[in-house]
């Protein structure tokens, strides 16, 4: 039997070294676009996560002062955020509320996290490696950014 030169026994299927180099630089070139863009969305997604807490822990200061003037407490503002404890944000009057439902634990050094620091009423939160310190003003009950430099995503 004559073999034919294109017969299907000799034919192998493969990828040829230019379909293989054309598939690296595309998955290069969707890497380099798609890496940057994650990295960004996680830290958007901290200064979220601060920018809610921040309001979360405004609102509860005002739920308290508005709870103290209905009850005819004097300061009508919280003195405090905190009783000094473990839990940031606990501050209770005797009563069972407090600024936040649920307090939040310290953790030192990491992102999106809150500390308390060794003046009173300043509190510090930490976006990319920086430090945002923010401070409660008990004579106003204001709570604000008063260092860092995204103190406006954090407070808008």
């Amino acid at each position: 039997m004559v073999k034919h030169p294109f017969q299907q026994s000799d034919i192998r299927s493969a990828f040829t070294m230019i379909e293989l180099v054309f598939v690296i630089v595309v998955l290069g070139i969707l890497a380099a676009v798609a890496i940057p863009k994650m990295i960004v969305t996680r830290d958007d997604a901290i200064i979220i996560k601060g920018k809610s807490q921040v309001s979360a822990i405004r609102s509860g200061i005002a739920l308290q002062k508005s709870r103290r003037m209905l009850e005819g407490v004097t300061p009508f503002i919280p003195t405090a955020l905190d009783d000094g404890g473990t839990r940031l944000f606990n501050y209770s009057d005797g009563n069972t509320s407090n600024i936040l439902e649920y307090p939040i634990v310290p953790e030192a050094n990491r992102d999106g996290a809150w500390v308390k620091t060794n003046t009173e009423n300043t509190y510090e939160f930490r976006v990319m490696g920086i430090v945002h310190t923010f401070f409660y003003d008990k004579t106003t009950g204001t709570f604000n950014c008063t260092a860092g430099t995204y103190c406006a995503d954090l407070t808008r």
